[in-house]
């Protein structure tokens, strides 16, 4: 199916139940710090971006694959989905695995979070859980590549299962989108470069495009370096593949470069002191902004300024999406604070 026939975004991959838990300050081992409030939300890439995209009022189908357990934490991430209105035929239950989930520490006066991650049923999504022909959505988005066991494995070909997804995806006539988790291993330049020639967008956050490109970007705070090395990496990503763009965020905004040579930059927001709660989801928010953007036929730099206020939306709330409200409300956000220069 052409993509001019096609609506709606298809999202593949993690679905984790975060249980957040907000504390005053971290601790050192055998000390006791004080838990101030706890929730449960969503968590995961795939997760995260739909809902992210209810509460942004999108206006097309919105389905998911991924496989969770039959427990409490599966039924909980499975009823919340069908409430929100998101197809969940693809959504599976397996029996005798527990569902994914994550315990989130997060601090209140910082906003920095530890994660204490369960990979649950997500280990078991595979290549046979995938029936792309079931939908006609424009969009497939799979991450997090690195959080995927079945789907990160190197098979005896020399590729992963997500690189064969991803380009039956492509041949079907899907715009691809990808995001990484930031694992701090070496696995980034053994495993992901197979999927690239198969994916039309790259989502990376500064430390994702430092480990993927082997240039560091990290606590960078030279403008002109930062964007000096920027495109380093993007001719290093480039040369593996990524069909059209890739978008590297972090906290001063987010540089986007196009296949064809186009190089965006967007600065963040100027949030004023004591407004981040919590950083959790940030990333996934910023893609779901820039995402609806691109579904919709939006110029990329208005699709960058969407994505940065959304993402400072959900920075105002310790979950990953219940910060964020419908568009109109995201970018009167960004008149209200301002950008960064």
């Amino acid at each position: 199916m052409q993509q001019a026939q096609r609506s709606g975004i298809l999202a593949a991959g993690n679905w984790i139940l975060d249980e957040v838990k907000l504390i005053d300050k971290f601790p050192e081992e055998q000390s006791l710090v004080n838990i101030l409030d706890e929730y449960k939300s969503n968590g995961g890439s795939a997760y995260n971006i739909l809902s992210a995209l209810v509460r942004l009022g999108a206006a097309f189908p919105l389905e998911a694959i991924g496989l969770v357990g039959d427990d409490a934490h599966g039924r909980w991430i499975l009823a919340d989905c069908k409430q929100a209105g998101i197809n969940c035929d693809q959504l599976k239950s397996l029996p005798d695995v527990p569902s994914s989930y994550t315990l989130v520490v997060s601090v209140k006066q910082s906003g920095k979070r530890t994660f204490f991650h369960h990979r649950g049923a997500n280990a078991k999504l595979e290549k046979s859980h995938f029936n792309l022909n079931q939908s006609q959505a424009k969009i497939f988005h799979l991450g997090y590549l690195l959080l995927l066991d079945k789907l990160d494995e190197i098979q005896s070909n020399g590729r992963t299962q997500a690189s064969e997804i991803l380009e039956e995806a492509k041949q079907q006539g899907f715009i691809t989108t990808v995001d990484l988790v930031s694992e701090n291993s070496d696995r980034f330049t053994n495993i992901v470069p197979c999927a690239l020639p198969y994916v039309d967008y790259l989502f990376l956050n500064e430390f994702e495009a430092s480990r993927l490109a082997g240039i560091d970007l990290m606590e960078l705070h030279d403008e002109q370096e930062m964007e000096r090395r920027c495109m380093q990496v993007f001719d290093n990503i480039f040369a593996m593949g990524v069909q059209d763009w890739i978008i590297i965020h972090f906290p001063a905004g987010v540089w986007a470069a196009q296949r064809n040579g186009l190089r965006l930059f967007q600065p963040s927001l100027f949030l004023p002191e004591g407004y981040i709660v919590g950083n959790n989801g940030a990333g996934d928010a910023l893609a779901a902004g820039i995402l609806l953007a691109v579904h919709e036929g939006w110029p990329m730099q208005e699709a960058l300024k969407l994505g940065v206020c959304v993402a400072a939306a959900s920075l105002a709330d310790v979950t990953c999406s219940d910060g964020i409200s419908d568009i109109k409300s995201c970018l009167e956000l960004g008149e209200e604070l301002g950008f960064r220069k």
